[in-house]
């Protein structure tokens, strides 16, 4: 936990953690020097002797032990502070750097209910549950040093106790931190079941699942609550564990010393001050399977964050190689598989010339959008290289890289933000001229004249107020206004009516004018102008050409011509 805490932290910061922990085993050790002093104050009260040096000792020992909490828990709450300060930096700044191929939902799942849920576990560590656990250790080892010193034989029992309640301590905790992380689990399938019923009432209400019950969320919340069931049993087992095994020494410790007092080995004075500090040694370990278990379940949540940033990033130089071929697009020999043994793209080769317009076509499945995330790096190829602008996109950052590209994709998102900000993501420092024009070519100032505030409307998560096809205008306004050496367009115009297809058309046009652009198109009659025409089939090329040429030579692509022409004429009787 402590490595986990370290690397939350940050190299920079992982001293916090130290100095914290430091000051938590002085305040420990004090408290439990504080303790074994009571015993020749109490020694020296039965026996009637002067109790001035001991009393000034006991009470040097306290003054310092206050003055040591105060430093101490201050250093937990700056920690604290810290660690709720730099954890969703942290987690933000490793998340950009993971190839997408991370992100699918079971992780996203789980990392939504850990930056929230956790991030308040994982402080609490410092605020309430590392320093009482600390504290409950330190302060009976020093007191077991200190039985030793009275009386060698309690402190011997003392020392061959502790090992035992190590174990017992430890099957607390682990029945504990098992409980804790079936919850995790269930807890994050209840709450993606949850999630999906809200989304898709549409669905459910059309088929009347929304009223009659939805079987997965029934499943998911009757999986719950028997887990946490089984949970509170195994957690009550454990604890009860740890209890006894702590009242069992306490036993053991107490008819040892009344051997030794009716022995005549220790006085009856001394025997007295002996009791106390006994329970001393046993009061705060009666707590240490309670913190310990504690600790393991914000130690699962730990667990969980630093699993993120131990992830590996994806790898990119130092600095970029130059970009000596702006425009041009290589793909060279690449074979990919978002599964290694399921190859997507076989041995693909692919070469799209600067100011170019080159469209990929083919079934659903042949790779075609596999080509855009390639080249966009999201994934690595297995074998193969991809060059944007003549440099490997391996040895490229993910700045100079993104630099060079403007991605449309068919699935557009919308930020709850204003139009004017939503379109300014794909130049923020664009002036207000450029921003008018991109969006007149995109047909987005039609829909802005409509908005009730204009520019100034906020447009709603995931755009929600727009129709899809206005949401398509905006990411076409958003790639116009960036300017971007290359355009890559997937699948742009599908599912759009004639109007919102008529403007993105025209705004592919003037991208044309001034980029490289590649584009996945499923219509043939929005590629028929296009200076190349690729058709893919099971994740190879198998033809390249221009329309005509394409048709002329009867093939894959004519083959696809001919259907989609035929099928104009098809009535429903």
């Amino acid at each position: 936990m402590i490595t986990d805490l370290r690397l939350l932290l940050g190299p920079g910061r992982a001293h916090i953690l130290t100095g914290y922990l430091a000051w938590t085993v002085l305040f420990g050790v004090l408290s439990g020097l504080a303790s074994a002093l009571l015993v020749p104050v109490v020694a020296d009260l039965v026996s009637g002797r002067p109790v001035g040096s001991s009393l000034t000792a006991l009470a040097i020992v306290t003054a310092v032990a206050a003055i040591v909490r105060y430093a101490q828990t201050r250093r937990g709450s700056a920690a604290a502070l810290e660690t709720m300060s730099s954890m969703h930096e942290r987690l933000g700044d490793h998340l950009v750097s993971l190839p997408l191929g991370w992100f699918d939902s079971d992780r996203t799942g789980r990392l939504t209910r850990v930056a929230t849920d956790g991030t308040v576990m994982v402080t609490g560590i410092f605020a309430h549950l590392l320093s009482p656990l600390v504290v409950s250790v330190a302060a009976p080892a020093t007191v077991m040093v200190a039985l030793c010193w009275y009386d060698w034989r309690l402190g011997l029992v003392a020392a061959l106790s502790m090992p035992v309640l190590a174990v017992a301590f430890r099957f607390a905790a682990t029945s504990l931190a098992r409980g804790e992380a079936r919850n995790h689990a269930v807890d994050a399938e209840a709450g993606a079941r949850v999630v999906e019923f809200a989304r898709n009432q549409r669905v459910l209400r059309a088929f009347g699942r929304s009223i009659h019950g939805y079987r997965p969320l029934e499943d998911a919340i009757e999986e719950q609550r028997r887990v946490r069931r089984r949970t509170l049993i195994h957690g009550v087992v454990g604890l009860s564990v740890g209890g006894l095994t702590v009242q069992l020494t306490v036993t053991v410790l107490m008819l040892v010393l009344l051997w030794l007092a009716l022995n005549g080995a220790v006085a009856p004075a001394a025997a007295v001050a002996l009791i106390a500090l006994v329970f001393r040694f046993a009061g705060p370990l009666a707590d240490v399977s309670e913190y310990a278990g504690a600790l393991r379940i914000a130690g699962g949540d730990l667990r969980r964050l630093t699993d993120v940033l131990r992830a590996e990033p994806m790898p990119q130089p130092q600095v970029s190689a130059p970009l000596d071929r702006p425009g041009r697009i290589e793909l060279d020999d690449v074979t990919f598989g978002y599964r290694p043994e399921t190859p997507v793209l076989r041995s693909f080769s692919l070469t799209v010339p600067p100011g170019s317009v080159t469209a990929l076509v083919g079934p659903s499945g042949s790779g075609k959008t596999t080509v855009i995330r390639l080249i966009s790096r999201f994934w690595d190829t297995q074998r193969g290289t991809v060059r944007v602008g003549g440099a490997d996109v391996r040895d490229l950052r993910t700045e100079d890289l993104t630099g060079q590209l403007a991605v449309v994709s068919q699935d557009v998102y919308l930020f709850d933000d204003t139009m004017a900000a939503n379109i300014r993501l794909g130049r923020p420092d664009a002036t207000d001229t450029d921003l008018a024009e991109a969006a007149r070519l995109a047909g987005v100032d039609e829909i802005v004249a409509r908005l009730p505030d204009g520019w100034n409307t906020r447009v709603g998560e995931g755009g929600t107020s727009l129709s899809g096809g206005e949401r398509q205008r905006v990411s076409i306004a958003r790639a116009l206004l960036k300017q971007a050496p290359i355009v890559l367009l997937d699948e742009a115009t599908a599912a759009l009516d004639p109007e919102n297809e008529r403007y993105v058309q025209r705004s592919i046009r003037q991208l044309s004018q001034r980029s490289t652009v590649l584009l996945i198109a499923h219509r043939l009659n929005n590629v028929v102008d296009a200076d190349q025409i690729v058709v893919l089939d099971d994740g190879r090329v198998v033809e390249t050409g221009t329309h005509q040429a394409l048709l002329a030579s009867d093939g894959a692509y004519a083959r696809l011509w001919h259907a989609m022409s035929n099928g104009r004429g098809w009535r429903l009787q």
